[in-house]
């Protein structure tokens, strides 16, 4: 038998045309074409019923597995409108959203796959990482201006971020025309008022939060420990340690300002605006178990009080007001602490060390003085666990 040249369906063929001539025994043709007797039966059967020789297709005729075409298209389309949300966050937003019969998350990969939506190199970026986090929401506000950018008008938008550490709620996002301290205020005050106050806010070093040169505290510092926030700062160059603040600022890249063009500061706080509210209550997080960050943020207890009320100190403290330019005199030396302080009352208390007195504002150890030379050692800020 010439194999190699016919078909598989021609060899069938041929074998049942020698049976029907009755020249040969079923078991002798049977030997001949390298085929069990059964085999040739059935090929005699669906002969006689009418059947070609080609082989049946071998999927199932009935898939009750198989993804729904609505919920394929829905899955797609939900895709196509979030193109930076991978598989499991896909599958929850639906859900969430009351579609039902939702494939497995590797399913809804094995769509987006099939239909050109993810490509080699998203599919090696989506690495998960674990991160510190505090216990509960507004134990740790992050903040910082995401790099600014242009817009049609030919400004500069400089978008100010502030994100809750424990549930990554979006606490604001802010068009701004700069990075000064003023406009940062004014949000921070804003947000005291609607969401309290939170115990620290976490910043860098640079301009508005941090101090330079020779000061002790910035203006930004000063005005939060007026509050009772305190004031903590990410390791210099080390951007890690806002990881959620740098997270999100990449989220609202890739997500909003690469999906449009932004005509002036009005347009891009609209969207900022509806960017915020998807972000917090649509789309899944998957640090949060794949909840959104509404369902675990919640106010703070601690309300913004109607107006900051001047601070008593001890009598056991040396108590100094600081002068316009912010120096202080103390045992006939004058100590530079911080302009920030400016007519404001500090206190001088004794340390263990001698020839060292720690200077504290309100609740907050702000410096430690060495008398010998008259200049700051520490100017780490710790709260105080009582007052002084």
């Amino acid at each position: 038998m010439p194999f190699g040249v016919l078909t598989m369906a021609e060899q069938r063929e041929s074998l049942i045309e020698e049976i029907k001539s009755g020249e040969h025994s079923i078991s002798a043709l049977c030997r001949k074409y390298g085929v069990s007797r059964p085999t040739a039966y059935k090929w005699l059967e669906r002969n006689a019923s009418g059947e070609s020789f080609e082989s049946r297709r071998r999927e199932p005729l009935c898939s009750p597995n198989k993804t729904c075409p609505s919920v394929e298209s829905a899955i797609l389309r939900a895709r196509k409108l979030h193109p930076g949300w991978g598989a499991r966050k896909l599958k929850v937003y639906l859900e969430r959203k009351g579609k039902h019969g939702m494939p497995a998350a590797s399913t809804i990969t094995a769509i987006l796959h099939r239909n050109g939506l993810i490509s080699s190199e998203a599919s090696k970026a989506a690495a998960h990482w674990k991160r510190f986090e505090m216990d509960s929401p507004n134990d740790l506000w992050q903040t910082d201006f995401k790099g600014h950018f242009a817009m049609e008008n030919g400004d500069r938008c400089h978008p100010l971020t502030v994100t809750d550490d424990m549930s990554r709620f979006s606490l604001c996002i802010s068009a701004k025309d700069n990075e000064r301290l003023e406009g940062v205020r004014g949000s921070f005050l804003s947000l005291f008022r609607r969401h309290g106050l939170p115990e620290m806010v976490l910043c860098d070093n640079g301009s508005p939060w941090g101090a330079h040169g020779t000061s002790g505290c910035s203006r930004f510092e000063v005005f939060l420990m007026g509050y009772g926030v305190l004031p903590i700062h990410g390791k210099p160059l080390h951007p890690q340690t806002q990881g959620k603040e740098e997270r999100f600022h990449r989220t609202l890249n890739d997500e909003l300002l690469k999906q449009i063009s932004i005509k002036d500061l009005r347009h891009a706080q609209e969207e900022f605006d509806a960017f915020r509210q998807e972000y917090n209550e649509d789309r899944p997080h998957c640090s949060l178990g794949y909840a959104v960050p509404a369902d675990k943020y919640r106010n703070s207890e601690k309300t913004m009080p109607d107006r900051i009320e001047e601070w008593e100190y001890s009598r056991n403290c040396d108590v100094k007001l600081v002068k316009s330019d912010g120096y202080i005199s103390f045992k006939n030396k004058r100590i530079f602490l911080s302009e920030a302080f400016a007519r404001m009352n500090v206190a001088l208390v004794e340390t263990k060390e001698d020839g060292f007195m720690d200077v504290v504002y309100r609740n907050f150890r702000v410096a430690s003085v060495d008398l010998k030379n008259g200049g700051l050692v520490s100017k780490k800020i710790t709260k105080l666990k009582q007052n002084v």
